[in-house]
């Protein structure tokens, strides 16, 4: 069975949009829209390869739109690597900071 794991800027990544939610909608909705992640998270693992390549941003990943966020994922073996949750604004500097 494929597992997951989270890479720390996506750790942060989660922290920074709770932490935005909270402050714009409240803590209920927040922790609802967190908790969502997770549950697209395990989405992934059942059909890694069913999501969208981004070779373009970068080589061997692919992405899983959340709301109004992206997570961009690796696949590497049994596992997934989540490796960053990027709001759409942000997408575009993507390309240079991995």
């Amino acid at each position: 069975m494929i597992k997951y794991i989270l890479s720390e800027s996506a750790k942060d990544d989660l922290i920074r949009i709770h932490q935005y939610g909270t402050k714009k909608f409240g803590e209920k909705q927040a922790d609802k829209y967190f908790n969502e992640f997770y549950d697209y998270f395990e989405s992934i693992t059942k059909k890694p390869f069913a999501f969208e390549s981004v070779d373009h941003i970068r080589k061997g990943y692919r992405k899983c739109v959340c709301g109004v966020d992206t997570i961009f994922f690796r696949i590497s073996n049994d596992t997934v690597q989540i490796i960053a949750i990027i709001g759409k604004q942000d997408i575009d500097k993507l390309k240079n900071s991995w």
